[in-house]
């Protein structure tokens, strides 16, 4: 069951998020620690979701979002309390997979790039995961940015 609002469905291709930095994103040389990016685009990617009335993890679901794929390029340092925008975008859908790139920005500078694939499978208790097709009523919420 996907939890949805009661409103006509919308449709997706990019989003932005905005967030600070947390002093707990930190690493001892005070700038935030490689790990931290693939939690902002998380986050960025949920917030997506969130926006077109779905939830990757709704209660009583059979379906979860494994990542396949993941990367990030760095070009910037961020510190602590920066102030930054996550600019996440459906790259590539296919029958089983998103992939999301995200653009991390810090006053107008590129601080890294990454992409995450993430595919859909079923997860039933006592059974291995298994990919399937995603149903149509997320599928059609998430379009391809255009170029």
């Amino acid at each position: 069951m996907i939890e949805q609002e009661a409103s006509t469905p919308q449709v997706v291709s990019e989003y932005v998020y905005r967030r600070q930095v947390q002093y707990r994103d930190t690493d001892a040389s005070g700038i935030v620690h490689f790990s931290a990016f693939f939690c902002y685009a998380e986050e960025a990617e949920h917030a997506m979701w969130r926006s077109v009335g779905l939830s990757v993890e709704p209660r009583e679901t059979e379906i979860g979002w494994p990542r396949v794929s993941a990367s990030f390029d760095f070009r910037r340092a961020l510190r602590f309390e920066d102030e930054i925008e996550v600019r996440i975008r459906v790259v590539a859908k296919n029958a089983k997979t998103f992939t999301f790139e995200s653009v991390i920005t810090c006053r107008g500078e590129v601080a890294a790039i990454g992409t995450i694939t993430t595919i859909c499978v079923r997860k039933r208790s006592g059974e291995p995961l298994k990919a399937i097709d995603i149903p149509d009523e997320i599928a059609n919420r998430f379009q391809v940015a255009a170029v």
